[in-house]
C-alpha cells in the first residue's frame, strides 16, 4: 500500500517504530544507514503534524528538532511550537 505521497506504509512504520525508540536489533541502524537523511523524512500529513503545541508536547523540546525551522524525520518547515505524533521529548 502506498500514500498519495508515495511512501510505503511499511516505510511509515519502519520511521515511527525507529523515532518511538522500539527496540527491534538493528532497525534504528538499518534506517539510518540504509537511505540517505533527507530520504527518511515523512510528510508532514503522515504524522498528523501541526503548528501549534499539544499540551506541553511542543518540537522545541523534541529530541528531533533541528532549530530553528525543521526536524530529524518530518519534511518541511517546522514550527517550535508545533507537534506531531513522533513527538520524543528531549532527555535531561
Amino acid at each position: 500500500m502506498t500514500t498519495p505521497q508515495g511512501i510505503s506504509r511499511r516505510r511509515v512504520l519502519t520511521i515511527a517504530a525507529g523515532v518511538a525508540g522500539v527496540s527491534v536489533t538493528g532497525a534504528a541502524t538499518v534506517i539510518g544507514t540504509s537511505t540517505p537523511a533527507q530520504a527518511a523524512k515523512v510528510p508532514q500529513k503522515i504524522v498528523k503534524y501541526q503548528d501549534t503545541p499539544k499540551g506541553e508536547q511542543r518540537c522545541d523540546n523534541c529530541e528531533l528538532f533541528e532549530a530553528p525551522s525543521s526536524c530529524k524525520n518530518v519534511d518541511g518547515t517546522i514550527a517550535a511550537q508545533g507537534w506531531c505524533t513522533v513527538y520524543r521529548k528531549k532527555q535531561a
